[in-house]
């Protein structure tokens, strides 16, 4: 046994301090599988042992790529616990998008589905189709990374995730074929030989927090926090409406000791998106029960028999895309279908619900508080926000402001729209972007460093904050974030096509679609959506690819000459 070392305000201790304090509480549901912490902690202790043994070092990056299953918090605790930096990967991505996050975070090992391994085999051996011919910049940076020979993870673990020919059918020695290049442990063959007790050394409030986004400029980048920071910021800080914690070993303090009195969360949303992990991680730094939807499509029925069966206190959605169909459910079922009554709040993080949405949630559910969870992967959680007449509103704190161009704070009642901002616990920046960080992360003139990722607000005479809606032309597709331009050159690579300009047009239940604007290279060749589809959906993820088009003559420009995106919104 190792030397009991001063719990820091790091993920892996507080998770150890809620372990040691109610160890036989249930802690998460995830399909058939059912954890207590203390089961929960053991197998994340032996993949942070697998990645000591097998030399992954503090602060090395590991990917995980899978759907919703326990393995995915087992692996990501289970780094925190080693001291090395989970990285979050879109199972989404086809290959070229992997490959390049893959080279782009610098990633040293890699677990993930083996129904997932056909995609990781593309990536790794740089078999991929080049995604778009690129035209510049941004529309480069996927193209490139294609070409350039991809950097292989040393260590590859392989989930058995019941598919056709899981891990389980592979040789009996615990290793499972990528392909004929590569070779992957077998996930429970390495848990199963690794030490199931702890023995870590004393680990750091600065030690990394790493969350992949799709952002507004571009490539996915890696936001970076330090771990205490993106407790207080994102995951509670030791207990909503309660003051934050100051050490570790307080935050036994705040976790009841009655189980019935436990905080039951659903997540819906995938755990590749920090809205899940945040909801996740709040669950845990309670003492609650973290239930996770495993299913691959949508099924409301099943999320309303989970909420039924765990007695779930919080749902977390994300957007009308999933609160839409789940109230249509609640409409079309017999009184007494589903058991609602512990049910207190449901929220969306990711995406706003539209008002009519929360009618229908709150016509069917009375009693339960509909929310809208604001927050980016560059500021973290900032409140609970109400649908005003001019857009999302919300009640400043200390730390948000709305900035003017001079990054100086606009006082209530000011008339003039700025920039959403966060001050005290932000991102360190983003990983290997110093320019992104610069502009993101801007220090004002009095010396105070800011989180600007965007959105545009105003400050109303009463203090409130009404956010205006992204000043880039980002998409919110259901949750996912995408970028015109990369859709564009992918569009712009058919044969067919002259130019385009893809927008957001708004959709009732994801809150937005892709839209393409085509100026076709020859009126005389047919042109439709589906063979804009069908190319599309070799270069870039299914959520990118457009589910509108018009075509036209001319592609609308400014008075400057660049694209109008407004005119072709307009179009629609």
């Amino acid at each position: 046994m190792s030397t009991r070392h001063a719990r820091a305000l790091n993920l892996a201790d507080l998770f150890e301090v809620v372990v040691d304090t109610v160890p036989e509480r249930l802690a998460l549901v995830a399909g058939p599988s059912r954890q207590t912490y203390r089961q929960l902690d053991e197998r994340a202790n032996r993949v942070a042992h697998l990645l000591e043994d097998r030399g992954i070092a503090p602060g090395a990056h590991v990917g995980i790529l899978a759907y919703n299953r326990a393995a995915w918090l087992e692996v990501m605790i289970g780094c925190y616990k080693a001291r090395v930096v989970p990285v979050n990967l879109n199972f989404r991505y086809v290959a070229s998008e992997l490959r390049y996050v893959i080279d782009n975070a610098d990633l040293e090992g890699l677990f993930f589905d083996h129904s997932l391994a056909p995609l990781v085999d593309r990536s790794l051996s740089g078999r991929a189709s080049d995604p778009v011919r690129p035209t510049s910049g941004a529309r480069s940076a996927l193209s490139d990374a294609s070409k350039r020979s991809s950097r292989v993870p040393r260590l590859l673990v392989e989930i058995d995730d019941g598919s056709e020919k899981g891990i389980d059918d592979g040789p009996a020695t615990g290793v499972s074929p990528v392909s004929a290049a590569y070779e992957a442990d077998a996930y429970e063959a390495v848990l199963a030989a690794a030490d199931p007790g702890r023995g870590f050394g004393p680990r750091s409030p600065d030690d990394l927090y790493l969350l992949y986004t799709g952002g507004t400029t571009g490539m996915p980048k890696g936001v970076m926090w330090r771990q205490e920071d993106i407790f207080f910021a994102a995951m509670g800080g030791g207990g909503w409406g309660q003051p934050p914690i100051e050490t570790a070993d307080e935050l036994a303090t705040r976790i009841s000791p009655d189980d019935a009195t436990r905080a039951v969360l659903l997540v819906v949303g995938p755990m590749m998106h920090g809205n899940a992990q945040w909801a996740v991680w709040n669950a845990f730094m309670m003492g609650g029960t973290g239930v996770l939807y495993t299913g691959r499509g949508f099924d409301p029925d099943a999320l309303w028999r989970l909420v039924s069966d765990e007695g779930v206190v919080s749902v977390a959605l994300v957007g009308d895309a999933m609160a839409r169909p789940l109230a249509q459910a609640l409409a079309a079922a017999e009184p007494g279908t589903y058991d609602t009554s512990s049910l207190l709040v449901v929220g969306s993080g990711g995406a706003m619900l539209s008002a009519t949405v929360k009618d229908e949630l709150k016509r069917h559910l009375p009693s339960v508080m509909v929310t809208d969870r604001f927050g980016a992967s560059e500021s973290g959680a900032q409140g609970a926000v109400d649908q005003g007449a001019d857009g999302p509103r919300f009640v400043m704190g200390d730390d948000t402001a709305v900035l003017d161009e001079s990054l100086r704070p606009l006082l209530p009642g000011d008339d003039r729209i700025g920039r959403l901002a966060r001050r005290g616990r932000i991102p360190i920046g983003y990983y290997k972007d110093e320019e992104k960080t610069a502009a993101t992360f801007p220090v004002d003139a009095q010396g105070v460093r800011w989180s600007v990722p965007g959105d545009l607000a105003s400050v109303g005479v009463d203090g409130t904050i009404t956010v205006h809606g992204r000043g880039s032309a980002s998409i919110n597709s259901g949750g996912e974030k995408i970028f015109p331009e990369e859709v564009e050159a992918a569009v712009k690579s058919h044969p067919l096509v002259y130019d385009a300009i893809v927008v957001g047009v708004a959709d009732d239940r994801f809150g937005q679609q892709v839209a393409v604007v085509v100026h076709a290279t020859s009126p005389d060749r047919p042109l439709t959506l589906e063979s804009i589809q069908q190319h599309c959906r070799g270069l870039i993820a299914g959520y990118k690819v457009p589910r509108r088009l018009k075509l036209v003559e001319e592609i609308p420009l400014t008075a400057a000459g660049k694209p109008d995106a407004k005119a072709a919104l307009a179009l629609f």
